[in-house]
């Protein structure tokens, strides 16, 4: 039985709900701020004032404060009545030493390149065209390799965030029938890592642009993988590795438009065997007006990249324009699933 006199979002007017969302820019600016501080590592043996925190970073304390005061309100960090700020479970999860942090996610998405390209989006709603590329007079993945510890933020905020998809995808796949799989755009190696060491019996090929795969070689030799694993240079528009039973792509198509998407498809289509497999690892926006962080992560592709979030019903369509069939949906424990094709 409820509380008769509680107050739930149902009760928000609906011009004091309009201004919490109004708010929310500020309120990721300030988690932008504590994330590039490391304000949540700085906390994680014992709560600190402001204006040890502003020691500890080189900060003005008073308006560190104002920052903290903020995030506390809202469950970000708590502040007790001595004016120290601690821990919370939300504030934990930008302390940069646990598995999953999004520490790097908050400070690659909410500032750095993406920042400045989100206050050009209405030129993107006006023209269709990728607001960063407007800004910027160049395209993120060149933006990135010309300013490599943005590239080096952006790869980290991928990595923690693969750590928990990862084991997601291993957990829910079954990979026992496939011999040799072929991860296309394997960045850092985490997942196919993950796959060869949890199927004793199959060979693996990483597959990503030359300025990405010296890292993944290196995470394939300390895991022990060398024999098991090739790494490969090359770029998906133009070709891939022939030969694999299945070609993993995660979170790659979503990156690309129609055009570019059916392009890397092509190429997969005709690089695999007669009877391999295709596994895209995406995340499905639900239709009608189900709440999803991936329709709002749809414009976050519109302004950067000029990719898009997608329906299951436009990964079908995607995956038949390039001769595939989708045959099944893997649902996993993460923001992302398998959808498994086959040739037409």
């Amino acid at each position: 039985m409820s509380e008769p006199n509680r107050t739930t979002s149902v009760d928000i007017p609906p011009p004091v709900a309009m201004l919490q969302m109004i708010a929310g820019l500020w309120m990721s600016r300030a988690i932008y701020i504590a994330a590039k501080l490391g304000i949540a590592d700085l906390l994680k043996d014992k709560p600190q004032s402001s204006k040890e925190l502003a020691q500890a970073t080189g900060m003005h304390a008073p308006s560190l404060y104002r920052v903290l005061r903020a995030l506390a309100s809202v469950g970000v960090f708590a502040e007790d009545e001595q004016g120290c700020f601690a821990l919370t479970p939300l504030a934990a999860t930008l302390r940069s030493d646990l598995p999953g942090s999004l520490r790097a996610f908050a400070i690659a998405e909410l500032g750095e390149d993406h920042y400045p390209a989100w206050g050009e989006v209405l030129h993107s709603v006006k023209t269709g065209e990728i607001a960063f590329d407007h800004l910027f007079g160049l395209d993120v993945w060149q933006y990135r390799s010309q300013h490599p510890e943005d590239g080096r933020i952006f790869d980290e905020a991928m990595a923690s965030f693969s750590s928990v998809v990862n084991a997601a995808i291993v957990t829910s796949y079954d990979f026992s029938s496939i011999g040799n799989i072929v991860d296309v755009g394997g960045g850092d190696g985490s997942l196919i890592t993950s796959i060869l060491k949890a199927n004793p019996g199959m060979k693996g090929v990483l597959f990503d642009l030359p300025h990405v795969i010296a890292g993944a070689r290196r995470r394939i030799e300390a895991e022990g993988l060398a024999e098991r694993c090739e790494v490969v240079a090359g770029d998906a528009f133009t070709s891939v590795p022939s030969g694999g039973d299945a070609y993993l792509l995660k979170w790659i198509i979503h990156d690309w438009d129609e055009e570019h998407s059916v392009a890397i498809l092509k190429n997969c289509h005709r690089a695999m065997a007669e009877q391999g497999k295709l596994l895209l690892v995406e995340a499905r926006v639900p239709p009608g007006n189900t709440p999803s962080f991936h329709k709002f992560m749809d414009l976050n592709m519109l302004v950067m990249t000029g990719g898009r979030e997608r329906t299951e019903v436009e990964y079908q369509a995607l995956l038949e324009a390039a001769g595939f069939r989708l045959t099944r949906t893997i649902p996993t424990p993460s923001e992302m699933d398998v959808m498994e094709g086959a040739r037409a």
